[in-house]
């Protein structure tokens, strides 16, 4: 046999090797088949939720399995913006993600770096620190949390209780030390070559830094921000113990405004549920383009 036959082989070979390495027609039906189910499954709930929004008063706590209920009205989306201060929630709710999931990206990045790239002592027991407060269960922090902050407002004057800089200070918390070992690893796995090659050409540490690494860190840089921003727009426990005046509620305690002890508003609560939905939905599409790694492949060429 020749050696032009082994490269290229007939046309027969060519179907019994694609036969035996490629998926059957049975294994693709299946697998998309259970992935239509998994779909279903994560998705259906959320119809229910929109559906509950759509009822009439007198038929929220209807059986029934239909999507569109019938006599659909919009009259709990009207009640939700035009006789709550739903706006002012979600204005609220808003300053304080996106503050707190910048700075966090900003701290993230810095620390992340600073833990991937230097030697200094202290730099191992700092990320078991960093990794130890992960395993603590964040109820377990309203407490000493609250404590600080009346301690710090008390001893600098520095109002962190009742105030927007408090809740971003105690999100940043709980979200900065997992941020920081994303980037790490991230940071890890990129070649020391292309900052050294950036010094050569003249640039400082720092430019290198922002330079050529941070471009490369896009996508971790996104996972980050979506976390980060995530966390700080559906938690609920610190903000009803750092915010107790209505006026500087966010979403979820606005939400909880609309519970009382004999009445639930559920055609509203399912109302506001889909809205402040959106925010979340639309930055994860929108960042999505970045969530893919593997951007470093080709950067030094061997």
């Amino acid at each position: 046999m020749s050696t032009q036959t082994l490269i290229n082989p007939p046309s027969i070979w060519k179907r019994l090797w694609r036969r035996s390495h490629g998926d059957s027609p049975l294994k693709r039906a299946l697998i998309h088949a259970i992935l239509i189910f998994a779909c279903i499954v994560a998705i259906y709930p959320a119809i229910r939720v929109f559906s509950v929004s759509l009822r009439p008063g007198d038929r929220l706590l209807s059986t029934s399995l239909d999507l569109i209920p019938q006599d659909a009205t919009w009259a709990n989306y009207q009640r939700l913006l035009f006789q709550t201060d739903f706006f002012l929630w979600v204005w609220n709710s808003l300053l304080i993600t996106i503050v707190t999931s910048l700075a966090g990206v900003l701290l993230a990045a810095t620390a992340g770096y600073a833990f991937s790239r230097w030697k200094f002592p202290g730099r191992a027991p700092g990320l078991i620190l960093l990794l130890t407060t992960q395993m603590m269960p964040a109820v377990m922090m309203l407490i000493p949390t609250y404590l600080m902050f009346v301690e710090i407002t008390r001893t600098f004057g520095v109002p962190l209780v009742g105030s927007y800089l408090g809740l971003i200070v105690a999100y940043m918390m709980g979200s900065v030390a997992f941020s920081i070992w994303i980037l790490k690893g991230y940071y890890d796995t990129i070649p020391i070559d292309l900052e050294e090659a950036a010094k050569i050409d003249g640039t400082s540490e720092l430019g290198a830094f922002y330079r050529v690494i941070l471009p490369l860190s896009t996508p971790a840089l996104a996972i980050v921000f979506l976390f980060n921003f995530t966390y700080a727009w559906v938690e609920y426990p610190l903000a009803r113990v750092i915010l107790p005046k209505a006026e500087s509620f966010t979403w979820t305690l606005g939400l909880r405004s609309l519970q009382s002890q004999f009445n639930t508003e559920w055609g509203t609560f399912a109302a506001a549920s889909v809205l402040v939905a959106i925010p979340s939905l639309a930055l994860f599409l929108w960042s999505s383009k970045w969530l893919i790694s593997g951007l470093t492949i080709g950067s030094v060429k061997g």
